[in-house]
């Protein structure tokens, strides 16, 4: 029944010049989060560029379907257009999950290069699914908050660092830490109760949640920086006519260029904030530096033992060998 309701609307985007397509864009994200924001402008720009031809309503929060089902429904045809975050998507293909190999890309400029040297064969691997890449734009990256001064690598060890996924157990495991599990809602109490030491999060993260209440020491580690992905259904975009297709496209590329100038502007304000509000904010020392790249090395290898040619492809890529 979905199938054919599909198919109804594809035959009713191709139906003439005057009649108005439109497109449902869900998103896991909540209406006031910066990545919501700017794929609202960027249906706003779609509907201006397109003189209302083609309308794109947002339906953000989860609302219309929860985040771990948004890839699903495009790929499936229930939808034409979404938002998600797309190292959610590692546990079907590594692939997906390029951005958020800790300690490999841990800047903004970076990250650029990290997806740069991902988007083909990522763009490959989503077009195999029936999908299209439009833009993708990062969140401000994982940092180390700390209720105790790191100085060095053995501060860490044996203290209890908060994880949250495969990834984040494996980093506290290497740092000889004892990984605990506990989501973003919990690590308040978690710190007021000596639960939790020590974590990755992000700066958003920490200005949201009030983490600056109970723990006072910041370093901005930028352990990964994930991005979001905005993609559309192939027979969707393929329905549109020609200067439709284009006046996505044009929005597509400004949203991605606004997107990735916002998180990086927004972060480190994020970061001055914390600072205003009583966190220490220092740059990690020499030493962790060299532990947490080492990390990310091992971390990598373990990465393209899943990740195949492909994903070599994409490391020479990024390290420009």
């Amino acid at each position: 029944m979905k199938k054919f309701v599909f198919c109804l609307c594809a035959t009713a985007f191709a139906a003439g010049a005057s009649a108005q397509t439109q497109w449902d864009l869900p998103t896991g994200y909540g209406a006031n989060s910066f990545q919501t924001q700017n794929v609202q402008q960027f249906a706003n720009e779609v509907g201006q560029l397109t003189g209302g031809k083609l309308k794109i309503t947002l339906h953000p929060g989860g609302s219309l379907y929860k985040a771990n089902e948004i890839k699903r429904a495009v790929q499936s045809g229930q939808v034409p257009v979404a938002e998600f975050i797309l190292s959610g998507a590692a546990n079907e293909n590594p692939l997906f999950g390029a951005d958020s190999i800790p300690f490999l890309a841990t800047s903004y400029p970076a990250a650029k290069r990290l997806y740069e040297a991902a988007r083909p064969v990522q763009e490959k691997l989503l077009a195999s699914q029936g999908m299209k890449l439009l833009f993708s734009v990062p969140w401000p990256g994982q940092s180390l908050y700390s209720i105790k001064p790191v100085n060095q690598p053995a501060d860490l060890a044996g203290t209890k660092m908060r994880a949250y996924n495969p990834a984040t157990t494996r980093i506290a495991q290497l740092l000889k830490a004892q990984p605990v599990t506990i989501q973003l809602a919990e690590l308040p109490q978690a710190l007021a109760t000596g639960g939790v030491q020590n974590f990755l999060t992000s700066s958003a993260s920490g200005v949201e949640s009030k983490l600056h209440e109970q723990v006072k020491y910041f370093y901005p580690v930028s352990a990964w920086l994930p991005r979001n992905a905005t993609v559309v259904s192939q027979k969707a975009f393929d329905a549109l006519d020609k200067p439709t297709q284009d006046a996505v496209l044009k929005a597509a590329a400004a949203a991605e260029q606004r997107g990735w100038s916002t998180s990086e502007r927004l972060d480190g304000e994020f970061i001055k904030e914390l600072g205003s509000k009583g966190m220490t904010i220092a740059a990690p020392s020499e030493s962790v530096k060299k532990e947490l790249a080492a990390i990310g090395e091992t971390m990598t290898a373990d990465w393209l033992k899943t990740a195949g040619a492909e994903g070599q492809a994409i490391i020479q890529a990024y390290r420009g060998r």
